[in-house]
């Protein structure tokens, strides 16, 4: 028995026709093709195949020969992959991390900037939450996190964006009609806040409500923009959150910017300067035509950040 006899056998049970699986899957003759499944059944020892009026149909034999069938050819095939990947050298690998919903805004001009380079490597990328983020680049786990400002001991940063943080609410909320919201209005029993995984985005607004007298004992608290949205929706509630969730929005809800002195948070690069990986120095190499690129894209006219913070 070999594989082709198999792979007729499959063939022939998928289409229900001799002609159709001689003609159109396996590109031979149809008296071959019979020659062939005649040789099977005999090896077998039993009969798999009875032509009918309506083509070919599987006797009770044939329907149990075809899940071993159909597994052993899959098998062979997941073996002759396996055995072309261990004949090839293996590329070196490059892992990305992104604040979840940040790879929306970025992964596209990071791979801009490493086309010349993703033939040669294994490009991994990944989302989680910040504080995750920061700790696997100080692992070592990720050579590339796009994150705030986590304090970690070997990990460098180079801010690549600062986004504004908006009032995010349902659509038909009253203060929805504004064109901008003083945070004043909003109701202080309304608000979702934050525990604390987003610890960097509850230190600005925490911040900036208390610079503003503003006193709120949230019922609600989001660990994320997934569940920040989600909360918001099903809550009618107000929540702040960076502009970068704005794309990420169901119809139901709406942005819209605080009025006056809003507050900002920074997105930035983070890495190990002690990672010997070449394409992280490329993209050390190019981050400001990134920033540019990106700004470029979304029509916004700034100058890219500078400077690199170490935490």
């Amino acid at each position: 028995m070999e594989l082709r006899h198999l792979r007729y056998f499959v063939a022939v049970a998928e289409e229900g026709s001799l002609t159709v699986a001689a003609e159109q899957r396996l590109h031979t003759a149809q008296p071959s093709l019979s020659r062939q499944l005649r040789d099977l059944e005999q090896e077998v020892g039993v009969q798999l195949l009875v032509r009918s009026s309506r083509g070919v149909d599987l006797t009770p034999a044939g329907r149990v020969f075809l899940d071993h069938a159909r597994l052993t050819l899959r098998t062979a095939a997941d073996g002759v992959a396996a055995a072309r990947r261990a004949a090839r050298p293996p590329k070196p690998s490059f892992s990305v991390g992104f604040l979840t919903g940040q790879e929306v805004e970025w992964l596209s001009h990071v791979t801009h900037m490493l086309r010349g380079h993703l033939k040669d490597i294994d490009f991994r990328v990944s989302s989680d939450f910040s504080p995750d983020i920061g700790e696997a680049i100080q692992r070592g786990e990720i050579d590339l996190g796009f994150c705030r400002l986590e304090p970690q001991p070997d990990v460098s940063y180079k801010v690549i964006a600062h986004e504004p943080i908006l009032v995010v609410l349902p659509v038909d909320h009253p203060l929805a009609a504004r064109s901008a919201i003083d945070v004043r209005d909003i109701d202080p029993a309304s608000f979702i806040g934050y525990t604390d995984t987003p610890h960097v985005l509850r230190g600005i607004v925490d911040r900036y409500l208390r610079e503003r007298g503003i006193l709120v004992s949230p019922v609600h608290a989001l660990d994320g923009i997934a569940t920040g949205i989600s909360l918001v929706a099903s809550t009618g509630g107000v929540a702040l959150l960076p502009a970068y969730v704005e794309p990420l929005l169901p119809r139901s809800l709406v942005s819209r910017p605080l009025a006056g002195n809003a507050p900002v948070i920074e997105i930035a690069a983070g890495y190990r300067a002690d990672n010997p990986s070449p394409i992280l120095q490329v993209f050390l190499e190019n981050i400001d035509r990134l920033v540019a690129s990106r700004a470029t894209a979304a029509g916004v006219a700034e100058n890219p950040p500078e400077g690199t913070a170490s935490r």
